[in-house]
């Protein structure tokens, strides 16, 4: 009887740790919702607020334009991934011949795409500064380069934007890799 009720307290304890565990970190509570999972190999890109969720190809990003801002959407169940402001993409269309060959490798027929989320603290990437093709954030006014795999062109951001390296299947772009390093804001990691 006696290892009965050690077992069950136990067992009891484990749950009610796991349980708080939980409540305390959110990213694991995250990793379970799949609308909060980081943009996974396969996902198709569908634009944001676009209610038919329609996969977005590279002819529908507008060339040296305005970032389209966009979510990763599980082709199979059809989950986008809109739990976490983590996961909103910023694509952009470039002329190929512009890109260094590092952000050449990660990008679908001059299409990039990078994090929303500045890398300084943590306010979204909102403005396009056209006459440069930089993305810029508004908060602190840190300059991106798309060109140059998300590098930090001006500001106090210390880290480039995480890119999403993309391809092209059946005309429509998907995620090939994870993002290229952490996304969120802060020091870099020593």
């Amino acid at each position: 009887m006696r290892g009965r009720f050690e077992r069950r307290t136990f067992l009891k304890a484990g749950i009610g740790f796991g349980v708080g565990l939980r409540l305390a970190d959110p990213s694991i509570a995250a990793q379970e919702d799949p609308a909060s999972i980081r943009p996974t190999e396969g996902d198709l890109l569908v634009r944001l607020g676009d209610s038919s969720a329609t996969p977005l190809g590279p002819d529908d990003i507008p060339l040296s334009a305005r970032p389209t801002m966009a979510w990763a959407m599980d082709p199979a169940d059809k989950t986008v991934r809109s739990g976490s402001r983590l996961n909103q993409l910023l694509l952009v269309r470039l002329d190929p011949v512009t890109l260094t060959p590092e952000t050449l490798s990660r990008a679908a027929e001059g299409v990039v795409a990078y994090t929303a989320i500045c890398t300084h603290e943590g306010c979204d990437i909102d403005d396009w500064l056209a006459d440069k093709q930089h993305l810029s954030c508004a908060c602190h006014f840190s300059t991106f380069d798309p060109k140059d795999s998300g590098r930090v062109v001006e500001g106090p951001a210390l880290r480039m934007l995480p890119a999403l390296p993309l391809k092209v299947v059946d005309a429509k772009l998907v995620v090939a890799k994870p993002f290229t390093s952490r996304v969120g804001f802060g020091e870099p990691p020593l």
